[in-house]
């Protein structure tokens, strides 16, 4: 039997939380298609008992966070807002590195400012490929840390976390004091089990990101395989409340937050947490 919340930064989250990526329009860029449904989404997921959020002021950007505090602030006691840092965005929707020590601190600022707090549970470092950007924006894993550390003690995060690491960079960033990971993970795709495995050892919370797969290139749509699609229509489900229950009963430290600026699919994905998988299905999908 599956527990329903696991600890993330001395707070007892429910494992189904929601995540405010899909909430700007196209591309994580512009305004929302629709503001009032956006709001909406936001309203019913708290509603609904989600009481971790996931954002960043780079989802826009400047968009998902001002959403977020006109439909929920005042927030509720025991709602955990999770941002990260460590990119920004041009004009034209590209993805730029923010990765500089003191960069990352400036942003966790920003988010602080545009969610209207003085201090947020966690914000997660996000970690970009040394080989996906210019030689003069690598900084040292540690330095980045440090900073991240330097937030905890001033008081602006109760905790830090890490996001896109290697298993070896987890360890680091546990040892460090990080309280999370966030890692792409899915049915379709366990290249990260040994960090999954690492942070249940550790007692710490996993975030798979992608937790249905992408559109990006090359990556497969959990929602997609013949198997998720078989044993949905057995049970009278969506393929999606298949995937994210795999995802749940994988195991107990995983933290889901699954995105859509769509009411109808919120409400699906949530109730993919009441849904149990039989052994036979987990070896079947499992396979």
């Amino acid at each position: 039997m599956t527990s329903d919340t696991f600890p993330l930064a001395g707070h007892q989250v429910r494992r189904m939380g929601f995540g405010a990526m899909q909430l700007p329009g196209p591309g994580v860029f512009g305004p929302p298609r629709d503001h009032d449904e956006a709001i909406a989404v936001l309203k019913r997921a708290i509603a609904l008992g989600v009481n971790h959020i996931d954002t960043s002021q780079f989802y826009g950007p400047d968009v998902a966070n001002a959403l977020i505090r006109e439909a929920l602030a005042p927030y509720p006691d025991d709602l955990v807002l999770v941002s990260k840092v460590g990119a920004r965005r041009d004009d034209q929707a590209g993805w730029l590195p923010a990765q500089a020590p003191e960069t990352l601190k400036a942003d966790v600022r920003r988010n602080l400012e545009a969610l209207g707090v003085d201090r947020l549970p966690v914000v997660n470092l996000r970690v970009m490929p040394a080989d996906e950007i210019p030689a003069e924006e690598v900084y040292p894993f540690a330095d980045q840390l440090a900073a991240m550390r330097e937030l905890v003690d001033e008081g602006a995060l109760e905790a830090f976390g890490v996001s896109n690491v290697s298993t070896e960079q987890a360890a680091t960033a546990l040892d460090a004091g990080a309280v999370c990971v966030q890692n792409a993970y899915n049915l379709l795709m366990r290249d990260d089990e040994p960090t999954l495995r690492l942070c249940a050892e550790r007692g710490v919370a996993y975030v798979p990101f992608f937790p249905l797969g992408s559109a990006f290139p090359g990556m497969p749509k959990v929602t997609e395989d013949d198997t998720v699609a078989r044993v949905a229509a057995d049970r009278g489900c969506t393929p999606a409340q298949v995937g994210l229950a795999w995802l749940l009963q994988r195991s107990d430290n995983i933290l889901l937050i699954p995105g859509t600026s769509s009411v109808t699919h919120l409400e699906e994905n949530i109730a993919a947490a009441e849904l149990t998988l039989t052994d036979e299905e987990l070896d079947a999908l499992g396979r």
